[in-house]
């Protein structure tokens, strides 16, 4: 079968990608007069050089994983969601509501009302423009991005004339009770002798996160439903001849990808503001395209593009508190990054595969002429 080996398609290809990408963000950094060399190692210091910088890189890959992972699953089912801002930023205000007017007597019971509260709206927020797809013919890309916009204005509204303490002049809402905190990575290592820095906002929820890719994975390949999301992704065709429905897998597909990114908000707002503020989402919904892009739609491979992401954020602050490139350049480097490994995967992937399937029918050419000998 003329295919290129599973590991190039998942490894290699977003690899080169990245590769180019950095490359043409060395030259820009040379432009206006830094050493790109030196501005590598310092985001390796800034993000990976010590538990300080991985704690904030873990920090923004757990947003990553929750938001890649929603693109992901509506990916396989073939339907485009852009809308992981807005399922995150409503999900942020059932993980508040949750937090502030259930009188949780432990973390761990507040985590798990947490958790409902945010996919329960990030699924609702998703199920509208699902619906609208499923039955009446609206394309998902379009409805899923005016939902963002109408989903902030909606957290706007909410924060402002409902949650914001009297007197308050901050668009927030009021701090979560103490029994809502959840334990940093330092309180959770520090109890097995592992030393971890106290200022890094990294949480729990990178264990839920990392359990919701397993998850998936499980959904996905090894269920009924999992393949019947895959079938009706590959071929609508094919799929409601074998008696799939269309409007079933489409509603499911959406409402698993609102859950996933309204989940986030147990990070961002109740693992690391222990508040609800305006804007919390800070762009991990877009970055989670991005994710599930370079991570093939696979879990594994969208954890690591979110590590990938998480560290650039960090680097990317690092390098903008140290030295004059400015911090916009990252958001250049990741745009680089979704360039070649979204829209220009194929001006990479083609010379790749040419160059396999050429060595992989020289070897088979080889093997047949063995015999003969």
């Amino acid at each position: 079968m003329d295919t290129m080996p599973k590991w190039v398609d998942a490894l290699l290809v977003p690899f080169i990608s990245v590769l180019i990408a950095f490359l043409i963000s060395g030259v820009v950094i040379v432009a206006i007069g830094e050493d790109p060399i030196e501005a590598v190692k310092l985001m390796v210091t800034g993000a990976l050089g010590s538990t300080y910088g991985w704690g904030f890189t873990l920090y923004y890959a757990t947003n990553f994983i929750f938001t890649g992972l929603a693109v992901a699953i509506a990916f396989h089912a073939r339907l485009f969601n852009i809308g992981g801002e807005g399922q995150a930023t409503l999900g942020g205000l059932g993980v508040a509501l949750a937090c502030l007017f259930i009188p949780w007597p432990h973390w761990t019971l507040a985590l798990i009302g947490a958790m409902l509260a945010g996919a329960l709206f990030g699924a609702a927020w998703a199920a509208i423009p699902a619906y609208l797809q499923a039955k009446r013919g609206s394309h998902i890309v379009i409805t899923t991005i005016m939902f963002n916009f109408i989903g902030a204005a909606v957290l706007n509204y909410v924060l402002v004339n409902q949650l914001r303490p009297a007197g308050s002049m901050d668009p927030a809402s009021a701090r979560f009770p103490e029994a809502t905190n959840l334990p940093t990575l330092h309180e959770l290592l520090a109890p097995i002798g592992i030393e971890f820095s106290k200022a890094a906002p990294a949480n729990v929820s990178l264990l839920i996160a990392l359990l919701s890719c397993f998850l998936l994975w499980l959904l996905v390949w090894r269920t009924r439903l999992g393949y019947e999301i895959r079938a009706f992704g590959h071929s609508e065709t094919a799929a409601v001849y074998a008696g799939i429905s269309p409007v079933r897998i489409t509603m499911i597909a959406m409402l698993i990808s609102g859950a996933l990114a309204g989940m986030m908000a147990i990070n961002n707002v109740m693992g690391e503001a222990e508040r609800l503020v305006l804007n919390s989402v800070e762009g991990a919904g877009f970055i989670g395209i991005a994710v599930a892009l370079m991570g093939r739609s696979h879990p594994v491979g969208v954890l690591l593009a979110a590590i990938l992401f998480g560290f650039l954020y960090q680097g990317g602050a690092e390098l903008a508190l140290w030295t004059d490139i400015p911090r916009e350049l990252i958001i250049v480097i990741q745009a680089l990054v979704i360039l070649f490994t979204g829209a220009l995967d194929n001006m990479v992937r083609s010379p790749i595969e040419k160059i396999f399937l050429a060595r992989r029918r020289a070897r088979q050419a080889a093997q047949a002429v063995e015999p003969a000998e």
